[in-house]
């Protein structure tokens, strides 16, 4: 039986683990929110959590080998990393059209605060449509007929869920300097794409800068899970345009990252920023270097 179904999981299980300090327990759910609910504020100090993502690039290269997965690199900004996707060829949309129609809400109807599913799924679609830009919470809200502070929550929800994850602006030397931004990133690009019912090939899109930088980004987070590396994440920008599309801040020291698909395009890093954070680090990652960034490497 899956965890999230039983009644009072937490209270269930902490009362197993202080009776029985020598027994250790593998708990685990499909559905993260009734499974988080229900553990974490009962069992605080008496866990470890692991979160299981779509495949990571690094498990593909492992399984099919690197040569293979480079192959179908395209695959995956397209039609993403569920198991389902990479394991059936050939039928990918058909499997990410099941996972969005059947299991992207399944979490989220669980909550009483979640009543209108069609309000949900336009949120979503105005994420997809606003990817590796900006978001504006009353932006969001005047497009989907919501108000802000509804939206924002529901974004909460989509985010303990595993659907997205937010990034916050860099704010600390400039007045120009966004304070209060964030960006929204799909933890899996087969979902995004399956939002906005868009598989055309890279060579036709718009949109291919947008998708290489959510699978990046989306990947770096698996890849610092996985090999337990930490640091404190950002985008920068200021009001005057300058943007930078990726920081890690770590043990003191910035890493600034740009990304660009196309390998001839080098990025140039603001004058401002390199003046404001002078020991930054830097450093372009297009097709031609991505793969040491997605690796347990150091970049």
């Amino acid at each position: 039986m899956r965890a999230q179904r039983i009644d009072e999981i937490g209270l269930k299980l902490k009362i197993l683990i202080d009776t029985q300090p020598e027994t250790q327990l593998l708990v685990t759910g499909s559905s993260s929110l009734e499974l988080s609910f229900g553990v974490n504020e009962s069992l605080t100090g008496r866990k470890f959590q692991h979160f299981m993502y779509p495949l990571s690039f690094e498990e593909i290269s492992h399984s099919q080998g690197q040569a293979q997965a480079l192959d179908g690199l395209e695959l995956r900004l397209l039609y993403g990393s569920y198991p389902e996707v990479v394991n059936q060829a050939g039928s990918e949309r058909r499997y990410l059209d099941l996972i969005v129609d059947s299991y992207l809400y399944k979490d989220l109807l669980y909550q009483e605060t979640v009543r209108r599913v069609d309000l949900l799924k336009k949120i979503l679609q105005a994420l997809a449509l606003q990817l590796g830009s900006e978001v504006s919470y009353n932006e969001v809200a005047k497009t989907v007929g919501a108000d802000p502070a509804t939206v924002e929550h529901y974004i909460s929800l989509l985010e303990q869920a595993f659907v997205i994850f937010r990034l916050p602006s860099l704010s600390r030397n400039l007045r120009s300097e966004i304070k209060r931004g964030r960006k929204i990133y799909f933890w899996d690009n087969g979902v995004r794409n399956a939002l906005i019912a868009n598989f055309s090939p890279l060579h036709l899109r718009q949109d291919k800068g947008a998708l290489w930088e959510n699978f990046l980004v989306s990947e770096r987070q698996k890849i610092k899970q996985y090999h337990q590396r930490y640091s404190n994440d950002y985008f920068w920008r200021t009001y005057t345009q300058q943007k930078i599309d990726y920081i890690e801040e770590s043990d003191g020291l910035l890493h600034a990252f740009e990304f660009k698909w196309n390998p001839r395009k080098r990025a140039s890093f603001p004058k401002s920023f390199r003046e404001a954070y002078p020991d930054a680090e830097t450093q372009t990652i297009s097709q031609d270097n991505f793969i040491p960034f997605l690796s347990g490497d150091r970049v």
